[in-house]
């Protein structure tokens, strides 16, 4: 008889604790806690850590608020959460603090040197900040596609904000560390530069049209991937847009440098039938091509 109680306790034990299991799990799906990585990592790159050092990053490394990211040559993309990714170029250094939950989020990103591509792919909810700061400025976003340069020319630090989707907010941050009252909206299209020169902070112009030609390779093809998908955003200069109908509908539509090759989409509308086109000739301009 003691031998079967004991059995009894042990099984009502497990049951419980399996119980609880399911519970914590629930809990904390339920409270969506955040997702830091290296999404990306290729070249010569480091995270520090306070506490540790130096660590040499890797393909889903979980990263912490407040590590400091840095990439020298290659190529590096961070993630958080599900739809946010933050593209380094080359010299780049950036401080990442990160705090709430996915659905309740605040991103602030200290961008020291060099420069990043931020793609939020979702709105923000009402109560997540995604901010990026810079010795001399601040911006605010809701969910957009922008890129954030910081550079120095003969002393005069320099901040250049590019929009491609949405609408960038940015505030001057002075020498003594306040903030401007007055903000400045970079919407889809246009970029501006901020500048520093040991006394004053301003705009150098009003918003302008981006200068495509001074855009690093990777980030046009990561605005292009986005054009391809459909989204909103700045089209590239130099590129044909390509239509692919069916049945007088539009069925999709590429973005292509000109002089390129449009790519036969990778699902087709019918069974039967196929592109009117000679995919192996460059594309010089728009054009449409029809399924028969």
């Amino acid at each position: 008889m003691g031998k079967k109680k004991l059995i009894i306790i042990i099984a009502s034990l497990v049951a419980v604790l399996g119980i609880g299991a399911v519970v914590l799990f629930v809990v904390l799906k339920d409270k969506g806690y955040r997702l830091l990585k290296v999404y990306e990592v290729e070249g010569d790159a480091s995270v520090t850590r306070e506490g540790i050092g130096k660590i040499d990053p890797y393909n889903n490394m979980v990263l912490e608020s407040g590590d400091v990211i840095s990439l020298v040559t290659g190529k590096m993309c961070l993630k958080a959460d599900d739809d946010k990714y933050i593209y380094l170029e080359e010299g780049t250094e950036l401080v990442l603090n990160a705090s709430g939950d996915s659905e309740n989020s605040k991103t602030v990103i200290e961008l020291r040197s060099g420069a990043i591509t931020n793609d939020i792919q979702n709105k923000l909810s009402e109560d997540s900040v995604y901010d990026v700061n810079t010795p001399n400025s601040t911006m605010s976003v809701r969910g957009t596609m922008f890129r954030v340069a910081v550079y120095e020319i003969n002393g005069v630090k320099y901040t250049k904000v590019t929009t491609f989707e949405g609408t960038v907010v940015t505030r001057l941050v002075y020498k003594d560390g306040t903030v401007a009252e007055e903000e400045v909206a970079i919407e889809k299209g246009k970029e501006v530069i901020i500048y520093e020169d040991g006394t004053t902070t301003d705009y150098v112009s009003e918003p302008r049209d981006i200068d495509f030609s001074e855009i690093p390779d990777s980030v046009l093809g990561i605005v292009r991937d986005a054009q391809n998908d459909g989204r909103d955003v700045a089209l590239l200069e130099g590129d044909a847009v390509v239509t692919f109908t069916y049945k007088g509908a539009v069925f999709a539509t590429q973005y292509v440098q000109k002089g390129e090759k449009a790519v036969r989409p990778s699902l087709q509308p019918a069974e039967t039938g196929d592109w009117k086109y000679d995919f192996d000739q460059p594309v010089t301009e728009d054009l449409t091509i029809e399924w028969e």
